[in-house]
This record gives C-alpha cells, structure tokens and sequence, in this order.
C-alpha cells in the first residue's frame, strides 16, 4: 500500500456536487493499494499514520499525533498512486490492485484508524471526486507499507 499524507486545517471531497465527507484538524490521506497487499499491510499503515507525530506541539516542533491533537482523517482512495512513468508519457496502472480486491483493503484501512479512536470520514471509491482541502503547513509526506 502507498498513501500521501498531508495535514490539513480541513479538508472535505465531493461526489457529482454532493459532500460525501469532511474533516477539520487533521490529515487528508490518499490510499493505493498494489498487488500483494493484504489486511496486516493495511492495519500497520494505519498505525503508522495514526502515530504519526507531525502536528506542532507548543514550542512549534511536530511532535504531536491525531489523539493529541484530537485530529480527524479523510480516507480517499487513490489507484493513481501505482501509476509507472518510466516508460512513454501515459502512465501505466497495472501496479495497482484489483478494485474489489483494491475497495476492500481501503475500508480495512479507515476501519483499522476508526479502532484507535479517530474519527474517520471516506471518499466514494471509483467515483469520480472532487477533493478541497487547505494544507497545513504545507506537510504532506509519503509512505508506504514497509513502515
């Protein structure tokens, strides 16, 4: 699995002109899933991300997490993610997962942040969305599932 990270001061993401979720304080996190991953990768990213200590503490230093902070996380799947650019100029996604296979896994990784106490919101997967956020910082990392 690989996710792109970023803090935000809110985010929110949108279906045909509809919110279907939104957050205050917290991270916007976009999830791919590839082939091979399974339900343990998911459940120790989410962890991961969860602990993740980037939010700034009194004195300024990222040395806070979610719970700290009392933060919020927006899920949204994101098969680009796996996109190959190594050769020609359109990418190729053959990299990512099945999306039943892809669908399942990003649901046990919001559920697996939900269990830590987080509140989570989600995108639609394989819909076509509209993502608004304000970055914070800007801090936007990458991770991926050899965490």
């Amino acid at each position: 699995m690989r996710v792109v990270i970023q803090r935000v001061r809110e985010a929110s993401v949108s279906v045909e002109g509809a919110v279907v979720g939104s957050i205050g304080l917290g991270m916007m996190v976009l999830v791919g899933v590839g082939h091979g991953d399974d339900r343990d990768r998911a459940a120790r990213l989410a962890d991961k991300v969860v602990n993740l200590r980037i939010f700034p503490g009194d004195d300024g230093k990222t040395d806070r997490s979610l719970a700290d902070v009392g933060g919020e996380v927006l899920v949204v799947s994101q098969f680009t993610l796996y996109a190959d650019t190594r050769k020609g100029r359109r990418p190729s996604f053959i990299g990512a997962a099945d999306p039943d296979e892809a669908a399942a896994l990003v649901e046990v990784f919001a559920a697996a942040i939900a269990e830590h106490g987080v509140h989570v919101e989600r995108g639609v997967f394989g819909a076509e969305m509209a993502v608004a956020l304000v970055n914070d910082g800007p801090f936007t990392l990458t991770l991926d599932d050899d965490v």
